[in-house]
């Protein structure tokens, strides 16, 4: 029997995949890293036993051998509680007690069909690494996103090598199989699936090869972004990527990459030098041939795929030793906006960025309890409902302090966050109302000479965010929040971990518009817009960021939905939620040059930021 808790944490994964790279040096489930198919690590194993408690899967070779190989180790505890607190340990002891379960009650182990087809991808790959075993279908079958269900493919196959990917290709051309490419996670839209045809997982391809004298980086498909900047940081150097677990050649395929760092680096077509596909026609070609398809394109319109991305050449940008991070808080979202732009248009800066409560709230509540309290002490007590983000050297940082009548500095942001649990205490709330003036709170709380205030009321210390956690976790937590990288604006926001905990409450669905940014007031009635559908079909959704683009022409707007993928009814209001956005962005896309739609630009990553911003 599985346990009620089991099966409600099962049903909870939202595949974000971050249970696959390690982000918090705990290191990496040792089924997953060896056996890579996704069926091995903790987001598998919660679909599989999810499975298994509703009698939906079939007790086979792979599920027994799933089971057997995970050591129960707890790294996937620590991971997913730091982003969904969520604890997949007591589903991996629940699924292996299960089938031990079984198999002493002798229930019969099924062994998959034959089939010529797949011995067929087998001879191309190896035996190991193409199946049609259920244990490893049903975690390729389905996402959380609101409009896919379940699409269980009829192969799952991982190639190590280009020609190998050719070779698939060519199969499917001549057996008529339809394929898809997969990633680390989820498309949302359930892109990545494909029902009772193959699906093709590029997680052996993790290839880095790093040519410090041409200033690039060689990556392979299967290469996260996480682990990219982990390897390249080694070396003095940053790369432009999105999620940290998102696979960077995938993310660029399907979007061109964008983040806070996009301000100083670009997007699209400014992240890369070269890239090599599979055709389909299962052909290798790089991007350098003059024979090759040209990418560098754009059609304002949904195109299909120009083939399977097997490598991209990545620019490398060096680091200074200087480089620190501020947060400028402003009260309104004209306020900040209006600074991000003037930050661009004088390219000051590397990483510049609009942040919402929500956004910021989120991160430095260490559980989801106090993130609405986390919200409000931002909002009523500091008066600080927006921050700009900037990431720069000392000199860049010298002239934001002076643009700036207040920031919020690194040492300024570790006692915030180490001391963020007595923020939401009655003692904190009398000091700030006790403040005098007319000044928005964060103006005097923030300022160099209330800094001693600021620590004798809020005692920063990794023991205040150990006491608000799990009580085994505890400990961890004190060391966790020792690093100086917990509370370290390069580093949280290069490995992309200031985002990581945005989908704790629910799955999330994104929007993603290109602005124009010196229109501030169209990008206000497009946020409005969607605040609007969110509150009328009664979803969770909050703004997302914003960040400059192009020296200050345009920016990149993300505002977020939050879905109950468990809920149905909340899944039908998502449904028509999305479905009145997506006409509400079309409208604006129509009506306003310099507003694009990120749908528009899917499977178009490779295209000239120029094409894709002006065209």
């Amino acid at each position: 029997m599985i346990s009620e808790e089991a099966k409600k944490i099962s049903s909870q994964c939202r595949h974000y995949a971050m249970c696959k790279i390690d982000f918090l040096d705990t290191g990496l489930c040792p089924a997953g890293e060896e056996h890579h198919y996704v069926s091995y690590y903790p987001q598998g194993r919660m679909d599989i036993c999810h499975a298994l408690a509703q009698d939906q899967l079939p007790v086979t070779e792979r599920l027994v051998e799933i089971a057997e190989t995970c050591t129960l180790c707890g790294f996937c505890d620590k991971q997913c509680y730091f982003v969904t607190e969520l604890r997949p340990l007591k589903v991996m002891e629940a699924l292996k007690t299960h089938v031990e379960g079984l198999l002493v009650n002798g229930k019969e182990v099924v062994k998959p069909e034959a089939d010529a087809l797949l011995d067929r991808f087998k001879g191309i790959v190896g035996k190991r690494w193409a199946t049609n075993d259920p244990a490893i279908l049903l975690s390729y079958a389905h996402d959380p996103g609101p409009f896919t269900g379940f699409q269980t493919p009829k192969y799952v196959v991982m190639p190590a090598t280009t020609d190998e990917v050719s070779q698939i290709v060519k199969v499917c051309n001549n057996e008529q199989v339809p394929y898809n490419i997969r990633g680390n996670g989820s498309s949302v839209m359930g892109l990545v699936m494909c029902k009772d045809g193959l699906v093709m997982d590029m997680g052996r391809m993790k290839r880095i090869a790093i040519d410090k004298d041409n200033w690039c980086v060689s990556v392979g498909p299967g290469v996260a972004a996480f682990d990219l900047q982990k390897e390249v940081t080694k070396h003095g150097f940053r790369v432009n990527v999105a999620e940290p677990a998102a696979l960077v050649c995938a993310n660029i395929m399907c979007s061109g990459i964008f983040s806070t760092f996009s301000h100083a680096y670009g997007t699209a077509a400014d992240n890369y030098i070269n890239a090599e596909f599979v055709g389909s026609d299962g052909e290798v070609f790089d991007l350098n041939q003059r024979t090759a398809p040209n990418l560098f394109s754009f059609q304002p319109q949904e195109m299909p795929s120009p083939g399977v991305c097997t490598r991209v050449d990545m620019k490398l940008h060096p680091m200074t030793e200087d480089e620190d991070g501020v947060l400028v808080p402003f009260s309104s979202f004209h306020e900040a906006t209006t600074f991000a732009r003037d930050l661009s248009v004088r390219r000051i800066g590397l990483a510049v960025a609009v942040l919402g409560g929500e956004y910021m709230a989120t991160f430095m509540s260490p559980v989801e309890s106090l993130a609405d309290s986390a919200k409000r002490v931002l909002k009523e007590d500091l008066g600080m409902e927006y921050a700009v983000l900037v990431i720069g050297d000392k000199y860049a940082l010298d002239t934001v302090r002076k643009m700036s009548q207040v920031v919020v500095d690194s040492e300024r942001l570790k006692i915030l966050v180490l001391g963020f649990p007595k923020m939401v205490e009655d003692e904190w709330r009398d000091l700030v109302n006790g403040l005098e003036g007319d000044k928005v709170p964060y103006e005097t709380l923030l300022k160099d000479e209330m800094r001693p205030l600021l620590e004798t009321a809020l005692r920063p210390a990794p023991e205040h965010i150990a006491e608000v956690v799990a009580p085994d976790l505890r400990s961890f937590y004190r060391e966790l929040y020792s690093r100086p990288e917990m509370t370290n604006l390069v580093w949280l926001n290069m490995f992309r971990i200031i985002s990581s905990r945005m989908g704790r409450r629910k799955h999330v669905v994104a929007f993603v518009v290109h602005v124009p940014l010196d229109k501030i007031d169209l990008i206000e009635r497009i946020n409005a817009e969607f605040e609007r559908i969110g509150d009328g079909h009664s979803i969770t959704h909050d703004y997302g960021f914003l960040t400059p683009l192009d020296m200050g022409k345009r920016a990149v707007l993300e505002y977020d939905y939050y879905v109950d993928h468990r809920d149905p009814a909340d899944v039908e209001r998502m449904q028509q939620a999305v479905i009145a956005t997506g006409q509400m962005i079309e409208e604006f896309c129509q009506g306003n040059k310099g507003v694009r739609w990120i749908k528009h630009v899917f499977l178009q990553g490779f295209a000239r930021t120029e094409n894709i911003l002006y065209t």
